[in-house]
């Protein structure tokens, strides 16, 4: 399961492996923006359920990438603010959406006024955040009471094959495996009630858009060029290798983790963290 935390990388160096990783998108961004998955509408009524009232929340897509978040937002009725850092992966959000007000930013430095949103959710890109500067950052530009929500697909390791295509897809750059008992929930004293939940999803693919999807992963990208392409090819191998994969169109099964808080409304003088 997800670690909540700053992650380890299996590296003398995880640091610089990290920093490698959070910026290798861009150059990609065409690509992500046409393999990643989407995510279910179940799991985002469900993230904005607490901000309830509203029939058209605004929801800054914090980390938004080339708006794969973004599409499920709109799709709902949000009125969707995005802020991401990469300039390669906003212009292709804003190729895609643009209707939608996309700025330059970071989660520890967002470009919004204060209590500007009813929500803050963040798909795919929480891991990635300075946790103890971005959860300041997110309650300043929230609403009291509003929503805090991370989410990520993950590919479902209860299914045999999806397990195996795991193993054959690590590289030198994987994070560590999942852990086999859920990570603690993160907790900040400005938010409040954080809680999990999970959503069956799934991603039409066939061999090679699915040897493509996992191309668009971080761990794949800053590998060697050779060491990439020997990836690439092992895991076509694979796939071409199971009866479950092997010819034609698929589903890959996967699990859509969410974690949401509430805004701690203020009652006094705000709260510092431990």
């Amino acid at each position: 399961m997800r670690d909540f935390g700053q992650s380890t990388d299996e590296t003398t160096n995880p640091t610089q492996l990290r920093a490698a990783r959070a910026a290798s998108f861009g150059a990609h961004a065409a690509a992500y923006a046409e393999h990643r998955p989407d995510y279910p509408a179940t799991g985002i009524r469900w993230a904005l359920e607490p901000v309830g009232a509203s029939a058209a929340p605004v929801v800054l897509d914090l980390g938004a990438g080339t708006g794969k978040l973004t599409e499920g937002l709109l799709a709902v009725g949000a009125d969707v603010i995005a802020v991401e850092p990469d300039a390669a992966m906003r212009a292709e959000l804003v190729r895609r959406f643009p209707a939608v007000t996309a700025s330059a930013g970071a989660a520890e430095a967002i470009p919004l006024a204060d209590d500007s949103v009813d929500a803050v959710l963040v798909g795919q890109a929480f891991h990635w955040f300075d946790q103890a500067r971005a959860f300041p950052e997110i309650a300043r530009v929230l609403r009291g009471g509003g929503v805090f929500a991370a989410l990520w697909n993950e590919d479902d390791l209860g299914v045999e094959w999806v397990a195996g295509l795991q193993k054959v897809a690590r590289t030198a750059a994987s994070f560590p495996p999942p852990r086999p008992q859920p990570a603690p929930l993160p907790a900040h004293p400005l938010f409040e009630n954080f809680e999990r939940a999970d959503f069956p999803h799934r991603q039409r693919r066939t061999a090679e858009s699915l040897t493509a999807t996992i191309g668009t992963h971080s761990h794949t990208l800053v590998i060697p060029a050779q060491a990439r392409g020997e990836l690439l090819e092992r895991i076509s191998d694979y796939l071409r290798s199971r009866p479950e994969t092997a010819t034609g169109e698929f589903d890959l099964p996967i699990r859509t983790e969410i974690v949401r808080a509430v805004h701690r409304l203020a009652d006094g003088p705000t709260p510092q963290p431990n």
